[in-house]
């Protein structure tokens, strides 16, 4: 039985639905539309040597590729290995080597990944200077094993305009925060800027550009101030504000994807769908977490730029 929340804010345009892991949520009627594809949106797979992350990630890809119609294409939201902002380097290979295996061996779809905070390499071993001074500290590790031209970039498929962006910004407070670079934000504005307005837009990131459920972390650990403030800045991005601005600008931003926080919501605001997706690993492997069980969303998307999406606990 799904269970659905409406928000509705005055003047703001907002309506707000969580519903729970095995619910469909749908937003256009599939049978009456020329849908232009199929895709599949895992994330937060968090995959690492040892224990059960593996034998799962094979299930989701077996439960995606089973799906019929089958999917056209994989969109990887990122943390796709279990950590290594805080691993050495021999810790970290084990890992992208063990991604590499599976996706060898059991998928066959074509796969668009971008970028998770627990891809990016040493952001919280400063003081190794074996790790800090390595060319793939930071984020060139997961380029290359993404097989990736740049962090951020875009394409075109079936009539839709692709965005991937790095949602992950460095600080030394922090480790991280969910922002844009000026850098990025810049292309951004440039890139939708040359996508023709008729074409409808699909922006993949991997921390929420905007999301309710982040606020169910706040407060749950009073004591320790310097976690909340992180949890602040690191659970939805802190230029979400000038991002909604500039999609404002650009009606064809249809669609946005998330992960992150392994929870499912859908948030419909200024005539933008953000939906957070949940997480492949659920609870990092350890079951659900909270209401949500392990799973992932199959998306149709149709040339008049709506969309239809079901969550799969597989």
């Amino acid at each position: 039985m799904n269970r659905k929340t409406f928000l509705q804010l005055t003047g703001a345009a907002l309506t707000l639905s969580a519903c729970a892991p095995s619910g469909l949520t749908s937003t256009s009627a599939a049978t009456a539309k020329k849908r232009s594809l199929r895709v599949v949106h895992l994330t937060d797979v968090h995959l690492q040597p040892g224990g059960p992350s593996a034998k799962g990630f094979e299930r989701a890809l077996h439960a995606a590729q089973s799906l019929n119609p089958k999917p056209d294409l994989i969109l990887n939201g990122g943390d796709s290995i279990f950590d290594s902002l805080n691993k050495d380097k021999a810790k970290t290979r084990e890992q992208w080597d063990l991604w590499h295996r599976v996706l060898k061996s059991e998928n066959s779809l074509p796969v668009v990944s971008c970028i998770g905070n627990h891809d990016v390499w040493g952001w919280g071993r400063k003081k190794d200077k074996a790790v800090t001074e390595d060319k793939r500290y930071g984020k060139q590790w997961a380029v290359e094993s993404f097989g990736l031209d740049n962090r951020f970039y875009s394409f075109d498929k079936g009539g839709w305009h692709f965005v991937v962006l790095d949602s992950t910004h460095h600080t030394d407070q922090f480790n991280y925060m969910a922002k844009l670079d000026e850098q990025q934000f810049d292309w951004l504005q440039n890139d939708l800027q040359n996508v023709p307005s008729q074409t409808p837009v699909l922006v993949l990131s991997h921390i929420p550009l905007l999301t309710f459920s982040s606020q169910f972390f706040n407060g749950l650990k009073k004591d320790e101030p310097a976690k909340l403030e992180w949890e602040r800045r690191a659970l939805m991005h802190q230029d979400a504000w000038e991002i909604k601005n500039l999609f404002n600008e650009h009606k064809n931003v249809k669609l946005c994807l998330a992960g992150h926080l392994h929870m499912q919501e859908e948030l419909n605001f200024l005539g933008v769908k953000y939906l957070v997706n949940g997480a492949v690993s659920g609870n990092w492997w350890k079951g659900d977490f909270h209401e949500f069980k392990p799973a992932f969303a199959v998306l149709d998307l149709f040339a008049d730029g709506s969309s239809s999406h079901e969550w799969i606990a597989y």
